[in-house]
């Protein structure tokens, strides 16, 4: 565990109230109210994929933003931070293609950081029939042989993914 010197004091101006339900929450997690407040604002970086894994099963709707968004977040990732992240498989109930997606991103995302996949993305099945990025036809062959190895194995066929955007 890296132990990191607190040298600075932050301090904000808030109501009784506000103060009382702060300090209740974080009793409820039982912890301090200026680590419950620290958590809050900085999540950690496991914190920060199991959010993004709840908004994906929540929001099947949007999941093309939150698919972004782990692309986004992966590629400003430390390898260090990455393994961090990902080391437990999403809590969050997954439906199979976006559990699919999600362990290929994974494991697209640890090829491109030069680290070893967390061992929960290989018991992801892909999907029984495949899926393709587009509705034409005439692009099935360039998906086909264009998909990264991760997404193939599991029958999706895309054009690009973490660290790339089309």
């Amino acid at each position: 565990m890296i132990h990191v010197s607190k040298t600075q004091q932050l301090q904000i101006r808030i109501s009784a109230e506000d103060k009382a339900r702060i300090g209740a929450r974080a009793a409820s997690a039982g912890m301090d109210v200026s680590k419950w407040v620290l958590q809050q604002v900085l999540p950690s970086a496991e914190q920060k994929f199991q959010a993004l894994c709840r908004d994906l099963a929540a929001r099947p709707d949007a999941r093309s933003f939150t698919i972004a968004e782990f692309q986004d977040w992966f590629t400003g990732l430390t390898a260090s931070e990455y393994k961090r992240a990902v080391r437990h498989a999403p809590e969050a109930r997954l439906a199979p293609f976006e559990a699919s997606y999600l362990a290929a991103m994974v494991e697209q995302a640890a090829a491109l950081q030069g680290v070893n996949p967390p061992r929960w993305t290989g018991a992801v099945k892909g999907l029984d029939t495949p899926w393709f990025a587009s509705s034409l036809k005439s692009l099935r062959l360039h998906l086909l042989t264009r998909s990264p190895p991760p997404f193939r194995r599991r029958n999706l066929f895309i054009d690009s993914s973490v660290g790339q955007r089309v």
